[in-house]
């Protein structure tokens, strides 16, 4: 393939019969330029498919205009709907997106961040993978990041998150008030925040409405369908199975409905279940799934925001750390029941 020709600022004002200052002005557009003129450095700049250097560019400025995304699983639906809604923010304010999966592992997010920060991006939203140090080393930094969905442990830093908590409220509140009380739970992987939170507003919950909390009936670990379809299995061969089983996220729901079609149990009619997450797919299984629905775009769109406003933030101005936490929705359909006595 022959090697594509490199045009520059001069040969774009050559073309336009123009300086190459005005041709800084229409790309920059800091600086009024002629409708004619702009017009024609605009046909000049595509009949040459002349693209802008952007590593120079962010030299001469200290800004790339472009972000980076680093998620922990490219695969789970909840994360490609929140980057679409950072990605619409983004263009809307002239940013361009940069997206990195780490694959649930650590040393990946390492490397994924070092070599966005080596590219110049401005800022990076980061949903932090399975022990994730990530926190430590960006602080060394002293870089823009605000962390989405999954939380460093620590208040010192700006997060982007559904209030889990009453996530896991609502979701338990919903099975007893169809009168369950033999209740399971999925946790998920402790260590991670939005499974650590909604567990607590499940033993919240659970607490209040003086239900014990049994050991057997509560399984935390891993948050991929393998590990669902083992603890469904788990709880469905209990000699004394629960009534009603909640599933941290969309993964382990899929692995818990596994283990139910295997024992060929009825849903609703003889377990409840609901889970974490809904998407179209929810509607389209037999019976329908009730969920705690995320506000993922919305998750998305205040992340960049909130980056956005850290990037133009002066240096020397220090502000303390922001918290948003945007509410849950429980969506009711048919996979849950009253209790049948």
């Amino acid at each position: 393939m022959p090697e594509r020709a490199k045009y520059t600022m001069r040969d774009v004002a050559r073309l336009a019969g123009v300086s190459t200052s005005t041709v800084s002005a229409v790309m920059n557009g800091n600086v009024t330029v002629s409708p004619e003129r702009k017009a024609r450095v605009h046909e000049a700049m595509k009949a040459l498919d002349y693209q802008p250097d952007a590593i120079a560019r962010s030299l001469k400025t200290g800004r790339s205009n472009a972000i980076g995304i680093v998620v922990p699983d490219i695969t789970n639906t909840f994360y490609p709907e929140v980057v679409r809604g950072a990605e619409e923010a983004a263009q809307a304010a002239g940013y361009s997106v940069l997206l990195c999966d780490s694959n649930e592992n650590s040393q990946t997010e390492e490397r994924h961040l070092s070599a966005l920060f080596s590219r110049r991006v401005d800022g990076v939203l980061l949903a932090c993978c399975v022990h994730s140090r990530a926190h430590e080393t960006m602080i060394g930094r002293r870089f823009p990041v605000v962390y989405v969905d999954r939380l460093p442990p620590t208040a010192a830093a700006n997060t982007v998150s559904t209030d889990n908590v009453r996530a896991g409220q609502l979701a338990t509140e919903h099975v007893i008030g169809l009168g369950h009380k033999r209740i399971g739970m999925l946790a998920g992987h402790l260590g991670l925040s939005p499974h650590h939170d909604r567990l607590e507003g499940f033993r919240k919950t659970m607490q209040e409405s003086h239900l014990p909390i049994l050991d057997e009936y509560l399984i935390s670990g891993n948050v991929q369908v393998e590990d669902g379809l083992a603890a469904g299995r788990r709880l469905l061969d209990l000699p004394n199975p629960p009534t009603a089983i909640l599933a941290s996220n969309n993964k382990l729901l899929l692995g818990v409905l596994q283990a139910v079609d295997e024992r060929k149990i009825s849903i609703p009619d003889q377990l409840s279940v609901l889970g974490f997450d809904d998407y179209l797919w929810n509607n389209h299984f037999n019976p329908t799934l009730t969920a705690v629905a995320q506000p993922t775009h919305e998750i998305g769109r205040k992340s960049f925001e909130l980056l956005l406003k850290l990037i133009l933030q002066p240096a020397e101005e220090k502000t303390s750390p922001v918290h948003v936490r945007i509410p849950a929705e429980l969506r009711v359909r048919n996979s849950t029941a009253p209790l049948r006595k």
